[in-house]
């Protein structure tokens, strides 16, 4: 049994918004578990390793794409054989697996571990059950963000529930969460992550996701999309649009009467620009979901956030305007690893 009383992040100095190994202080008992969700896009895993004659662990965090899933699998029997060697020798290994590719992929999996069980787990459970998991137990974990505050870090709720959850991988889910496991999905939509992913292979030369982010840092969306500005000169004030906003997403590539070769625009732009265009889409999406179930707490997850400032004030921005400054968007540090931390949920010992 994993004791999580008293985890808290691990004190290594990282960037503000990195994703850190979890430390469990209380842990005494042997761990030979990892835990895998496997993605349409990414594969995230979850492990615990410990120093032998010190009490306390840690729990890591690590993702590779589902495309080299047989990298990713050589990379967890080493985790497994390395596991073996720190734990009592009649201690048996197991892998714990969630997402769609704990299906599509189970008999790979048991030819990859012969003699190993794997346990599959549902996917939408273990979402809500890592989310609670990072929001109840894990100080520092959820905040809110801006460009003009950067990270504003919440308190724990009083009042867990009611709340809804934006899991953003490959595509959106969204999810009502009402109770410990009393949740339903009331919506989702097609573009979300491997949209992005997939255009900008299309549209330029990025070769990873990580990449692609990288690449809008240093764009601007304004040599591609069409802005109010653009339309009106100005902001158009009666209806409380500013000049900056986008008023049609890569609206200004068309040109009537003219070929626009793709090299006319910089990668750095089509990307920034893209970048916005979902964005947007998923925090309106998610703010019309919210009205209509009278929800007030909106949490955002999933593998295409990444702690990318642009993402993040995206999102904040769009929910903030279209809630009129009554609903913020919070996000969390392990953001892509909640579905992975939900799938270990069987050896949680919880503080009473």
């Amino acid at each position: 049994m994993m004791n999580i009383i008293g985890a808290r992040l691990s004190p290594e100095t990282r960037a503000s918004n990195e994703t850190r190994d979890i430390y469990l202080p209380n842990q005494t008992e042997q761990v030979s578990q990892i835990a895998i969700d496997i993605g349409g896009s990414l594969t995230k895993v979850v492990y615990y390793t410990s120093t032998p004659g010190i009490q306390g662990g840690k729990l890591h965090f690590t993702r590779f794409e589902t495309d080299c899933l047989d990298n990713g699998i050589e990379l967890v029997v080493r985790l497994l054989q390395e596991s073996q060697k720190s734990t009592r020798p009649n201690l048996t290994p197991h892998v714990v697996a969630t997402g769609g590719g704990a299906h599509m992929y189970y008999e790979k999996l048991k030819r990859a571990f012969p003699g190993i069980p794997i346990r599959k787990e549902d996917e939408m459970e273990c979402l809500i059950i890592g989310l609670n998991f990072f929001i109840q137990q894990i100080p520092r974990e959820v905040f809110s963000y801006s460009e003009a505050t950067g990270m504003c870090f919440e308190e724990t709720p009083k009042d867990l529930y009611p709340y809804m959850l934006v899991n953003i991988g490959s595509g959106v889910s969204i999810l009502k969460v009402t109770g410990p496991g009393d949740y339903v999905r009331i919506s989702g939509t097609s573009l979300g992550g491997g949209t992005l992913w997939g255009l900008l292979s299309l549209l330029t030369d990025a070769k990873s996701f990580d990449e692609m982010l990288e690449m809008s840092q240093h764009g601007d969306n304004r040599n591609v999309d069409l802005l109010v500005g653009d339309i009106y000169g100005s902001d158009y004030s009666k209806l409380g649009l500013k000049s900056s906003k986008i008023a049609s997403s890569f609206g200004k590539v068309f040109r009537k009467g003219e070929k626009i070769e793709q090299k006319s625009f910089k990668s750095e732009d089509i990307s920034r620009s893209l970048l916005y265009m979902i964005s947007n889409n998923i925090g309106q999406i998610a703010y019309l979901n919210a009205q209509q179930h009278g929800l007030k707490r909106i949490y955002f997850g999933g593998g295409f956030i990444r702690g990318h400032p642009v993402t993040m004030n995206t999102l904040s921005y769009a929910i903030n305007f279209w809630s009129q400054g009554n609903i913020r968007a919070l996000f969390l540090r392990h953001e892509g690893y909640l579905g992975a931390a939900g799938a270990v949920r069987m050896t949680f010992h919880y503080p009473q």
